[in-house]
C-alpha cells in the first residue's frame, strides 16, 4: 500500500511483474500480432540492450520494427531517423520528461534527426543526472556507511542505484526506494525537466511524430490526454498489468486526430509484450519516413 500512494503522488504508476508481461504478452499476441515495438531502452539509458543485441532480441520476439526511445537522450551510432541493423527496422526515438505544471509526463518523439536545441538540452540533462546521481550516492553511502558500487555518470537514473544499493547491503531494490531515494525519503534528491511547452518544441523541431507516452501511468490520466491537443500521438498499446479504459484513450485519438503508437517500454531483453500490428505500424512509418 505504501508503494502504491508512492507512485499515486509522484504521478507515475508501477509497471508489471515479469510473470504478469508474460502473460499479458501471451494474451495480447493471441489478439493482434505485434510487428512493432515503439518503445525499447538500452544501455544508454536504464535498458540492457544494446545497439548490437537488439536485432537478437527483436528476431526472439518475432518484432520486424523497434524504435529506440532512451531517457533524455538520442542515439549518435544511429545516422538517420529510420535504420535497418541485421534486418530489422530501428526508429531512432527519444523519451523525454517534462513539467506540465500539476504533473510530469513523457513524451515520445520518433524519427529523430537531432537538432543543436535538442542536443544542447540532452546534455544539460545529463549533467543534472550526474549532479543528482552523486548527491543521492552520497547521501546513501553516509547514512549507510558503505560504499556503493555505482558512479555519477551520464544517463544514471535511481534503478542504477537501487541496483547498488541491493547489491552492497541488505536492502532489496525496492527497499531502496521504499526507504531512501523515494520520493519524501531522506536520500531523494529532485530531478530538473523543461517544462511542457519546451519539451514538445524541442522534440517537434527534431522528431517526425511527438506524442504522449503511457496515459494510464500518471495520476491524472484525463489531464494528461488533454495534453494530446498539443501533439501528434498517444501510446495506446502498454501493457498496464491492470485494466484500462482504452476507450477514453480512443477518445483522444479521434478528438485530437492522434496517430495510436505502442511499445512495452522495454527495459531488459523482452520485446513485443505490446506494440503494433502492420496497419498501425504503417500509419506511424508515413509520419517518421
Amino acid at each position: 500500500m505504501i508503494i502504491l500512494l508512492y507512485y499515486i503522488k509522484w504521478g507515475v504508476l508501477p509497471r508489471t511483474t515479469v510473470a504478469e508481461d508474460n502473460r499479458l504478452a501471451g494474451r495480447h499476441r493471441r489478439i493482434r500480432m505485434v510487428v512493432a515495438d515503439l518503445h525499447v531502452h538500452t544501455t544508454r539509458s536504464d535498458g540492457a540492450l544494446t545497439l548490437d543485441t537488439l536485432p537478437a532480441a527483436a528476431a526472439d520476439a518475432g518484432v520486424a520494427v523497434v524504435a529506440v526511445t532512451d531517457h533524455d537522450r538520442v542515439q549518435p551510432a544511429l545516422d538517420g531517423p529510420v535504420t535497418t541493423r541485421d534486418g530489422v527496422t530501428v526508429v531512432h526515438g527519444i523519451e523525454l520528461r517534462v513539467d506540465a505544471g500539476t504533473q510530469r509526463l513523457d513524451l515520445l518523439g520518433y524519427g529523430v534527426e537531432a537538432t543543436d536545441a535538442l542536443r544542447e538540452e540532452c546534455k544539460r540533462i545529463q549533467r543534472n543526472r550526474r549532479e543528482r546521481g552523486r548527491a543521492i550516492i552520497d547521501c546513501v553511502e553516509d547514512r549507510l556507511g558503505v560504499p556503493l558500487p555505482v558512479e555519477p555518470r551520464a544517463g544514471l537514473g535511481r534503478p542504477h542505484i537501487a541496483r547498488a544499493v541491493a547489491a552492497a547491503t541488505d536492502y532489496s531494490f525496492q527497499g531502496a526506494f521504499d526507504d531512501l531515494i523515494g520520493a519524501d525519503c531522506p536520500c531523494y534528491v529532485p530531478r530538473e525537466v523543461p517544462d511542457f511547452d519546451r519539451g514538445r518544441e524541442l522534440l517537434a523541431d527534431a522528431c517526425g511524430l511527438v506524442g504522449l507516452a503511457h496515459p494510464f501511468r500518471y495520476r491524472d490520466t484525463d489531464a494528461a490526454l488533454a495534453r494530446c491537443a498539443d501533439l501528434d500521438a498517444v501510446e495506446r498499446w502498454y501493457p498496464y498489468g491492470h485494466t484500462v479504459d482504452a476507450g477514453r484513450v480512443e477518445d483522444a485519438i479521434e478528438r485530437y486526430d492522434l496517430v495510436p503508437t505502442g511499445g512495452s517500454d522495454a527495459h531488459d531483453e523482452r520485446l513485443g509484450v505490446a506494440g503494433l500490428d502492420r496497419a498501425a505500424w504503417d500509419r506511424v512509418r508515413d509520419a517518421v519516413v
